[in-house]
C-alpha cells in the first residue's frame, strides 16, 4: 500500500512537500495507511480516521468524524454545509501552517472518540421523498396494494417512489408502475431480484 500512496504523492503537480508532512504526522499516530476513493486514507483498526487530498489551491486533511472534535481554534470547515454532519476538512495553504498546526492532537482525539464508541452515524430515516401522482392514484384505487405498500419501510418506499419518478416518459412510468405493483403485492423490495 505504501507504494500506492508514494505513487499518489509523486504524481502530484503541487503540494507534494505538504502532503509528505501530513502523511508523516498521520503515520506517527500508529494509523494504517491505505488508498480509498482514490486518495490516501488513514485508519485505526477498521475505522476511517482521516484522508488526504491535494487540490489546486490547498491541500486538505479530512476527518471522517470531525464533527465530534472540539476544534476550539476553528481550524475545521464543513465543505458541504447542510449535507455533511460528520466529516470536516482542514485546509492548508502553506508548509508553515502544517508545521505549526496541532494536527496530531486532532488525530489522537479522533482515535480516542472511536475507542469510546462515539460516532456520528448517517441517518436516512428522515429523508423526505415525494410519492408520484401515478403511484398515489394506484394506492387509492387498489386496497391490497395499499396494505402491502404500508408494510414496507420508509427507505423501501423511497426506492420505489424515486424509481418511478426518474422515468421521463409517461409510457415508461406506466410500465414501471405495472412492474412495481406485482413486486409490492409479492412483498418484494425494488432490489430483491439483485439479492442472492
Amino acid at each position: 500500500m505504501e507504494n500506492r500512496v508514494d505513487e499518489y504523492i509523486n504524481n502530484l503537480k503541487v503540494w507534494k512537500e505538504e502532503m509528505v508532512l501530513l502523511r508523516s504526522t498521520l503515520l506517527s499516530c500508529d494509523l494504517t495507511e491505505t488508498i480509498k476513493w482514490g486518495s490516501p486514507c488513514y485508519m485505526w483498526k477498521n475505522e476511517n480516521i482521516a484522508g488526504l487530498t491535494a487540490f489546486k489551491n490547498y491541500t486538505g486533511l479530512w476527518f471522517f468524524q470531525g464533527g465530534l472534535l472540539q476544534d476550539k481554534n476553528k481550524y475545521l470547515t464543513n465543505a458541504q454545509e447542510g449535507k455533511t454532519k460528520a466529516m470536516r476538512q482542514w485546509r492548508f495553504f502553506s508548509r508553515e501552517e502544517i508545521l505549526s498546526a496541532p494536527i496530531r492532537d486532532y488525530i489522537l482525539e479522533s482515535v480516542e472518540n472511536y475507542k469510546l464508541g462515539i460516532k456520528i452515524k448517517p441517518s436516512s430515516k428522515n429523508k423526505v421523498f415525494e410519492i408520484p401522482e401515478l403511484l398515489t392514484k394506484a394506492l387509492i384505487d387498489d386496497h391490497q396494494l395499499n396494505l402491502a405498500w404500508n408494510s414496507f419501510s420508509p427507505s423501501c418506499q423511497r426506492e420505489y417512489a424515486e424509481y418511478l419518478a426518474e422515468a421521463k416518459l409517461e409510457e415508461t412510468r406506466k410500465k414501471r408502475l405495472d412492474k412495481m405493483i406485482v413486486m409490492i403485492k409479492n412483498n418484494m423490495s425494488l432490489n430483491d431480484k439483485y439479492k442472492k
